[in-house]
């Protein structure tokens, strides 16, 4: 996954709040990496509404 490539949040691993949920089956736009709570990485996704959160990278897929 690269910064700047189209993905599309395909699943959600673990119970978030309503925002966040209602991002499932969106497509965005990566803007960044975030290390997460040990030697993971994720990236920040950003939507068409302007709105971002973060991801793992096994919850997103490239979109073509």
């Amino acid at each position: 996954m690269e910064i700047g490539q189209k993905v599309k949040v395909y699943r959600l691993k673990d119970r978030v709040n309503r925002n966040v949920a209602g991002t499932l089956g969106k497509v965005g736009i990566i803007k960044e990496y975030k290390m997460t709570d040990g030697s993971g990485v994720g990236v920040v996704v950003q939507f068409d509404d302007r709105t971002s959160t973060w991801f793992f990278e096994d919850e997103i897929k490239p979109v073509n």
